[in-house]
């Protein structure tokens, strides 16, 4: 019984957390850690799937971990990719280093492990590296490099070189030339099986049309080898013959359609006033000649000047050879010869209609038969198969590469997935940081990209985080959406949308940055404090702007009267009410002493406290003040949280990771003087100071002890 415990417990694996932005977060240091993953409770992981877009990680990692192309990595992803390299190496701790894959570290103790490590020497070999070199994500990131167009490859893509005969690669050739080429793995476009069968199917077509049509038949060749010749002057002309027909056999049938059917004299009027020739189009679009019931169609007099040509070719090329010139009486045809003529020329037609669609025919059909009649397609066969069947280092060497990548970037995916260590604990940037953004004297470090602005912007208000979205450009890149959350520093006349600062991405390269939109959300309890003082300030400064603005509107309107060319009469000067006078002396009086009285009323009751309470009661005012504004930032500082950033990026967070007031001061740098500089504190340019507000202060002073001294406070306490 004490075995089974003792081995139950030694089987347990001992997890290790460290807490950081206000939950607990798993180290993943060894590589039972890895070999253990799968054992940890999803709910302990801090994502539960993220995109394979957007990150500052290597774009075909991230295809190869997304088994299922979905455009997402999944726990399930995750966790497969985490066992099938541990059961691919002999120790699992090398995913932890950087200096590349070994040779040694590939473990063979099965097929597929042995497959996987002769494919990486063979690699190493072609890099011109040896046995003891470490293997790279370059050595891997040029596959074509891999294999030669010399040797098989179990693709299934055969290429010229692959033969020695001369006959076969004329052949290969030709298939390329006729069907398009697949890329072969050494990047040369070759032949398959789908692409021989579809030309030996078409060589085949193209010589059974041409039997069908053998020379010296006459029901497809009328004419002989005049008969394509003939065949396009009859298409040139047949469209304008049957309609010139299908009228006249309408006219036949209604006698009351002649006159619609021919041109109306208002036709010949566009003409009247122009030069006319036989190729105006207006004089085209008439009918062949003039419609009448079962009327023949001329072919001399009476036809249509600008299809006469055309007409005088179709009677000596086509209708007087099928028909004889005694068929042909006094230069007319007849609906009934024009049908013989089409009938004796449709089977021609018809057989150029089923002319195959392929580029074959440029092969002619001599070499076509040769090509048919000979072995030239089992030999192709025979090669294709024989590529396919060598596929062992073609179909290893994408597990070599995925070996590679996943031992340079599994584990900082999982630092950045299962837990956020890249991000609390400082090692370096996580994988949704874009880079670093300056404006305003500060860097801002929690920069991300943007996908879709529309959902960004409902989504990231949650985080708490005053956020400031900027649109990037340079020079021959394509414009790049960001968004930076600004947690130190003063932001009360920082972000106006089109400010400039400057973007550095992760690759070092520097972009104008641009504001777009504003978040604003507090930033400090310091900045609270002060806030409701700064904007009553903001607030009188507006209203003076205001008052001052309408007082120079006034004088403006009154200076740029127009004045009269006849003066107006003058109207009688009012009497001097010294009754309306005296009252708003009167008025201004009691104003000024109500504000004197409450002046002296408020000193009063702070000299009636003992000395070191007048300092209590001031502080208190200050607090009722600026209490409910600290309190509101304290809520707001202490709920801030990053989740909302990454899920409006379509990230699954599965914890609330907070971003609290010491961590958020390390993601925005204020702008310091280096240790140790000198500055001057003389500033030559520096505004002139003036006695008057001291003049203003001490007056004000000398009012409150008059007003005192009225109300007998001073007498009171002297008493």
């Amino acid at each position: 019984m004490l075995d089974r415990i003792l081995n139950k417990n030694k089987a347990h694996h001992i997890w290790r957390f460290f807490r950081s932005g206000g939950f607990d977060q798993v180290r993943l240091e060894t590589a039972d850690d890895l070999r253990h993953l799968s054992e940890l409770d999803p709910k302990l992981w801090t994502v539960l799937n993220c995109p394979t877009t957007g990150l500052e990680f290597d774009a075909r990692t991230a295809a190869l971990l997304d088994a299922d192309g979905d455009g997402q990595i999944r726990v399930p992803e995750i966790l497969a990719a985490v066992k099938w390299s541990c059961e691919r190496l002999v120790d699992a701790g090398i995913l932890f280093q950087n200096q590349g894959l070994p040779l040694a570290a590939i473990a063979d103790h099965d097929a597929e492990g042995a497959g996987i490590k002769a494919a990486a020497m063979t690699v190493l070999q072609y890099m011109g590296k040896s046995s003891d070199d470490a293997l790279e994500v370059a050595d891997l990131s040029d596959i074509t490099r891999l294999f030669s167009p010399d040797y098989f490859n179990g693709d299934g893509v055969v290429v010229a070189e692959l033969s020695n005969e001369a006959d076969v690669r004329q052949l290969i050739h030709e298939v390329l030339d006729t069907q398009g080429g697949s890329p072969d793995r050494s990047g040369v476009n070759g032949v398959t099986s789908a692409s021989v069968a579809a030309f030996y199917a078409q060589a085949q077509a193209v010589l059974d049309w041409h039997k069908a049509a053998a020379d010296g038949d006459v029901q497809f060749q009328p004419l002989g080898d005049k008969t394509a010749d003939a065949v396009a002057l009859f298409e040139k002309v047949q469209a304008k013959i049957d309609d010139y027909f299908v009228r006249c056999q309408l006219a036949a049938f209604d006698a009351r359609a002649v006159d619609a059917l021919n041109p109306a004299p208002a036709v010949y009027a566009v003409l009247n006033n122009r030069a006319i020739s036989n190729s105006d189009a207006d004089v085209s679009a008439l009918p062949l000649a003039s419609v009448g019931a079962g009327q023949a169609l001329p072919l001399g007099q009476g036809l249509n000047p600008a299809w006469a040509g055309a007409i005088q070719n179709l009677q000596d090329s086509v209708i007087k050879p099928l028909l004889g010139d005694a068929a042909v009486k006094q230069d007319e045809l007849s609906a009934g010869q024009w049908a013989e003529v089409s009938a004796r020329l449709l089977a021609w037609r018809n057989w150029q209609a089923s002319r195959p669609d392929t580029a074959v025919h440029k092969l002619g059909v001599e070499r076509l038969q040769v090509i048919v009649d000979g072995n030239g397609q089992e030999k192709l066969t025979a090669l294709i198969e024989q590529d396919l069947a060598a596929n062992s280092f073609g179909a290893t060497i994408d597990a070599v590469e995925k070996l590679v990548r996943y031992q340079r970037d599994l584990v900082t995916l999982l630092e950045n997935f299962v837990s956020l260590s890249d991000f609390y604990r400082g090692k370096g940037k996580a994988i949704f940081q874009a880079g670093t953004l300056y404006l305003d004297q500060r860097s801002c470090e929690l920069v991300m990209r943007v996908n879709d602005m529309a959902r960004h912007t409902t989504m990231a208000p949650f985080s708490g985080c005053y956020l400031v979205y900027c649109t990037c450009e340079r020079q021959g890149e394509a414009p790049l959406l960001i968004v930076a959350a600004i947690t130190g520093g003063k932001v009360d006349e920082l972000m106006v949308p089109g400010r400039n600062g400057i973007f550095y991405d992760r690759q070092g390269r520097d972009w104008l940055a641009t504001v777009n939109k504003v978040v604003v959300k507090p930033v400090s309890l310091r900045q609270a404090f002060w806030s409701p003082y700064i904007r009553v300030a903001a607030f009188i400064e507006a209203q003076l702007h205001k008052f001052a603005a309408s007082r120079d509107k006034d004088i403006e309107n009154k200076t740029t009267v127009d004045v009269p060319l006849v003066a107006a009469p003058k109207a009688p000067a009012a009497n001097f009410d010294i009754a309306k006078f005296a009252g708003i002396f009167a008025a201004m009086g009691l104003a000024v002493g109500a504000i004197g009285t409450s002046l002296a009323a408020l000193a009063a009751g702070l000299f009636a406290l003992a000395w070191w309470q007048i300092p209590l009661v001031l502080v208190g005012v200050m607090l009722l003040i600026s209490g409910p504004s600290v309190f509101m930032a304290y809520l707001t500082l202490r709920g801030r949280n990053l989740g909302p950033l990454l899920d409006a990026n379509g990230w699954a967070v599965n914890t609330r990771a907070r971003i609290n007031v010491p961590f958020g001061a390390s993601l925005t740098g204020l702008a310091t003087l280096p240790a140790g500089a000198s500055r001057s504190l003389i500033d030559p340019f520096a505004e002139k100071k003036h006695p008057w507000k001291t003049w203003v202060v001490l007056s004000m002073a000398v009012i409150v002890v008059a007003a005192l001294w009225y109300q007998g406070v001073f007498a009171g306490l002297l008493g």
